[in-house]
């Protein structure tokens, strides 16, 4: 786990099922990861929060009545480009996966998981990093596998020996300074080979990357 942050972020549920937002705020608060600052059952109220509150986090659901999660990122995004969010995810959302990144989520994490890994998951986003969850990974990974004599694997000898290295930490959720301890080399190292990777293979950001990189079958997990 990363080291706790100096100050907790300003967070925001969106969720429109009523006691699951509870629920979430009471272990949230409990634990002390985050200042819950507002809810939403849907995109439409998260927009309209949005004009009030100034949050750091978005924990936000995909499958949403009136405006879902999809276009509430698009717009929320669009109103605050520095806006961090994290999608909550189920199994079945993964038509959605590229569509979210491809708007700007920085992580995704199954509905399922435990307080521990959604505050990695808050902190990982919060430090400029990305996340997904480990379980969701192992999904994305064997839907992959069942594909893989339809999917020709992408030719990566433009991809260095050490880009490769730092490709495969990413993929097992590292975050930027934990791949400069394994891999004895300095953060800015890490970012620089980031920069690297997402140019290279033409991700916009570094869930993408991921995707690409699993989806291409360019790291071994």
């Amino acid at each position: 786990m990363n080291s706790k942050l100096t100050e907790k972020p300003n967070l925001i549920i969106v969720d429109d099922h009523l006691i699951f937002r509870q629920g979430l705020k009471s272990l949230i608060t409990l634990e002390n990861i985050a200042n819950i600052i507002g809810e939403a059952s849907n995109g439409m109220e998260l927009l309209e929060l949005l004009t009030q509150l100034k949050p750091d986090v978005v924990l936000m659901d995909i499958d949403m009545p009136h405006m879902n999660g999809l276009e509430a990122t698009e717009k929320a995004i669009e109103l605050m480009p520095d806006l961090k969010i994290i999608a909550f995810s189920m199994f079945s959302d993964e038509e959605y996966y590229y569509k979210m990144i491809d708007r700007g989520v920085k992580g995704f994490i199954l509905k399922t998981s435990g307080i521990n890994e959604l505050e990695n998951a808050i902190q990982n986003v919060m430090n400029g990093d990305s996340y997904f969850s480990n379980e969701l990974l192992r999904k994305i990974i064997t839907h992959y596998g069942r594909s893989a004599t339809t999917t020709k694997p992408l030719n990566h000898d433009n991809l260095t020996i050490r880009e490769i290295e730092v490709l495969q930490q990413i993929c097992l959720g590292l975050s930027t300074e934990e791949i400069a301890a394994k891999l004895f080399i300095s953060p800015k190292t890490v970012k620089s080979h980031k920069s690297n990777l997402l140019e290279k293979t033409v991700c916009k950001n570094t869930p993408a990357l991921i995707l690409f990189a699993i989806k291409n079958k360019l790291v071994d997990i």
